[in-house]
């Protein structure tokens, strides 16, 4: 009986590798042979989660050919795989990727790190700030007063609760945009939103065109959904997007959803001007597609000057073109699982009907509390602390990365939580596997691609400031040297590298 779950296939896997960037040579070193270095990338592939682990890797000669290499080289990194624990293989089954025994499974998407790790490891890889206090709380006790009619109830409502419902249609009509409780469904945050919309427009196989890079965990979503993913790049720096490649890419793709953050895009942190958020609708009107707009960053602007542009389903106020996804989990606390849709009442019934066979509903005390924050002014006043926060954060990060890594290259984003960073020509996803051993989590760049694409970039959130900041950047400082150095696969150090120091609050 075969051990593999999933399969790679040559094509997918050749692209994958193709896009590493080489692991810089040390002084007086020499570049590996060409077996090493091709075992190498895909013991990385496993170590990211960008290849599974139990996933079929391609016959020998399948994957000499896509890469064009010998058949001599492909069985040598193969063998050395089996011997270091990446692979296992069996006559008839073929070989399929595999972890060492003691290593832990290689995280898919950005999950954060367990309590009991965060004394020794820096986790830069969760873009969530901890709970503004003393408003969740409140909130909670606020909740627990208006609990007992709910409790007497069945306890499920698969649209949100009416309370909030009407809540959320009210404060989109105050931004400009009238709208009705029937146009709103909660969800169990923005997540939940996504993968409902994704069930019912697009099926497996359908086309989702994404922004290029992207947000991880949503990418990552997508493809367990099957959906076939088509990247669009961004513009450069924090301008947004690129209009002409979306016109085209929607034009001849025809893909059924789009995906886009419009407001402190994750992870570049760009904002889009109005004039491109209109533009994108018309584009999406014309071609058929359905804009999914993710709006979990827009209150989360740091900068004083900074002037919000009207949101994007300004331009389509019946929802039949744009379905806006929206959030307490970023602009409020990650543990706040409370998200939305807002798009027309036939679309809004449609996802309703379907939740029947997903999760039912959402809790109902955590509904309760976002209700009683929005109604009592206690979330603008929960959201302009998470600003200060982030904002403090932000400019501590940036000093610091500036002083430890001064040939790593950033555009400050004006809001979000996030900060893009290309790294020196250092891989991202040598990075994210020295920093683990140094003492600092990093999400490398391929996770917010297609296909292996942003090798040379890391993302670093807005999460720690202060000393901790400076440690982070330290951290990553060793683990840059580390990758420079070029230590064993598997070793815990490598040549001239910096021990992990240990930040005392």
């Amino acid at each position: 009986m075969a051990q593999w779950t999933s399969a790679v296939g040559p094509a997918q896997l050749a692209r994958q590798l193709n896009a590493q960037q080489p692991r810089p040579a040390g002084p007086g070193t020499r570049k590996p042979p060409a077996y090493r270095a091709l075992a190498d990338g895909i013991r990385l592939l496993v170590l990211e989660g960008r290849v599974p682990v139990a996933a079929r890797l391609p016959a020998e000669r399948e994957l000499a050919l896509a890469l064009s290499v010998s058949r001599t080289t492909v069985a040598a990194a193969y063998e050395a795989l089996r011997g270091e624990g990446f692979l296992e293989s069996r006559r008839g089954a073929g070989s399929w990727t595999a972890v060492p025994a003691g290593n832990p499974l290689p995280a898919r998407g950005l999950e954060p790190l367990p309590p009991e790790s965060l004394g020794s490891m820096i986790d830069l890889g969760c873009a969530a700030l901890p709970a503004p206090e003393p408003w969740l709380t409140r909130a909670i006790q606020g909740a627990l007063e208006e609990l007992p009619p709910y409790a007497h109830t069945h306890g499920d409502y698969p649209a949100g609760l009416p309370a909030l419902r009407q809540m959320l249609a009210d404060r989109y009509t105050e931004r400009g945009i009238p709208t009705m409780p029937e146009q709103i469904m909660v969800t169990t945050g923005a997540m939940g939103a996504i993968d409902a919309i994704c069930h019912l427009f697009a099926g497996r196989g359908e086309r989702i065109a994404v922004e290029s890079p992207s947000y991880a965990n949503i990418l990552q979503l997508m493809r367990e959904a099957g959906a076939r993913l088509v990247p669009i790049a961004m513009a450069e720096g924090l301008t947004g997007w690129d209009l002409p490649r979306w016109r085209q890419v929607l034009r001849d793709a025809a893909p059924r959803l789009a995906y886009v953050v419009a407001d402190f895009h994750n992870p570049t942190g760009a904002l889009a001007d109005e004039d491109q958020r209109r533009r994108l609708v018309d584009a999406a009107r014309s071609a058929g597609t359905v804009l999914v707009v993710d709006e979990t960053m827009s209150e989360l602007y740091l900068d004083d000057d900074v002037v919000m542009p009207r949101p994007v389903c300004a331009f389509d106020p019946a929802g039949s073109t744009v379905l806006t996804v929206g959030s307490a989990s970023k602009a409020f606390w990650a543990g706040m699982r409370i998200g939305w849709v807002r798009a027309a009442p036939d679309v809004i019934r449609s996802l309703v009907a379907a939740r029947a066979y997903a999760d039912l509903g959402t809790p109902v005390l955590e509904q309760l509390g976002v209700n009683w924050l929005m109604r009592t002014g206690g979330w603008e006043q929960a959201v302009s602390i998470r600003r200060t926060q982030a904002r403090e954060n932000r400019d501590a990060l940036v000093a610091a990365v500036r002083a430890e890594l001064p040939d790593w290259e950033f555009d400050v984003p004006q809001g979000g939580l996030t900060l893009w960073v290309r790294t020196g020509g250092l891989s991202g996803s040598r990075l994210a596997e020295a920093g683990e051993r140094v003492g600092v989590r990093v999400p490398s760049g391929p996770r917010f691609g297609v296909d292996g694409a942003f090798e040379g970039y890391v993302r670093l959130p807005f999460t720690v400031g202060g000393p901790v900041a400076q440690e982070a950047a330290a951290r990553l400082a060793a683990a840059a040297h580390l990758v420079k150095s070029g230590p064993t696969p598997g070793t815990s150090t490598g040549p001239g590298a910096e021990p992990p120091r240990t930040f005392v609050a």
